[in-house]
């Protein structure tokens, strides 16, 4: 069963980092009401969740801190992320979001590796002689994370849409060509299919099809035609014999027609090995 974030937090007080900051942000994501006290020693009996003082399950400053797989050692931040990202993105997007923006912030705050990320909310701290509230700046610096935080969360439950979307698409696919109702990022879910190409409506009007990659070579297992490269609309449709084709990529990965029968109609060209 997943842990349930109570009401209260403590963390600790003065100078406030990335890791504090963005370990608050996520709190308050999973809890809205969630409310912080900033101190110098966890008060006694504390009904609440400690995270980056107190030597709890959530500060990193014991000499036995975990560490990930990779060597990284976690900070609050990561051992928060660990125990609650799943429960916002699902395993494989918390992993994803672990290794590309968790780790950084993470590794800086165990290191002091070079992170922009992590000086940016720095610089929310009052400088040596401003006589600014600490704790209203920490207020704002985590108003400023949890807006940063949530894009990637909701980036990241895109993602997810997307490749359901897609797999259900491929599920219904034939001959390789697999039809979207409308553009997703698709390669995520696609990746290790034998899928051969994607027909979906196109953002400039029409619809594209466009190549899947081999994973290995990374290039198109079924590329469009040499003689439909780079070419003009006229020479493809007369070379092809599809209507309404209208561009051909140089690097013949991408075509576009005005019509899905014809989108289609040019991968079932490739298909036939370029016979009309």
């Amino acid at each position: 069963m997943s842990m349930q974030v109570p009401k209260n937090g403590f963390t600790h007080g003065g100078k406030f980092h990335a890791d504090d900051v963005f370990s608050t942000a996520l709190l308050r994501i999973l809890r809205p009401d969630f409310t912080v006290t900033r101190g110098f020693s966890v008060p006694e009996n504390f009904d609440g969740i400690v995270y980056d003082i107190g030597n709890g399950p959530f500060d990193h400053h014991a000499a036995d801190r975990a560490e990930r797989p990779n060597g990284v050692p976690y900070a609050a931040f990561g051992l928060l992320w660990r125990e609650f990202g799943a429960q916002l993105v699902g395993e494989n997007q918390a992993r994803l979001l672990d290794e590309n923006f968790v780790q950084p912030l993470d590794l800086n705050d165990n290191t002091g590796e070079s992170c922009l990320l992590a000086d940016a909310i720095g610089g929310f701290n009052p400088l040596w002689d401003q006589p600014r509230d600490p704790d209203e700046c920490f207020a704002r610096a985590v108003d400023f994370a949890q807006v940063i935080l949530e894009n990637n969360i909701e980036a990241a439950r895109a993602v997810n849409r997307a490749d359901a979307l897609v797999q259900k698409a491929y599920a219904e696919s034939r001959d390789g060509i697999v039809i979207l109702p409308c553009y997703a990022p698709w390669k995520n879910a696609l990746y290790r299919s034998d899928a051969l190409f994607v027909v979906y409506p196109s953002q400039r009007g029409g619809w594209s099809a466009q190549c899947v990659n081999d994973r290995l070579t990374k290039r198109p297992k079924k590329p469009f035609p040499m003689g439909w490269a780079g070419q003009p609309e006229e020479h493809l449709r007369k070379s092809s014999g599809i209507a309404t084709l209208r561009f051909c990529h140089a690097s013949r990965f991408l075509i576009t027609a005005e019509t899905k029968e014809d989108a289609i109609a040019a991968c079932y060209f490739v298909l036939r090995g370029g016979k009309k």
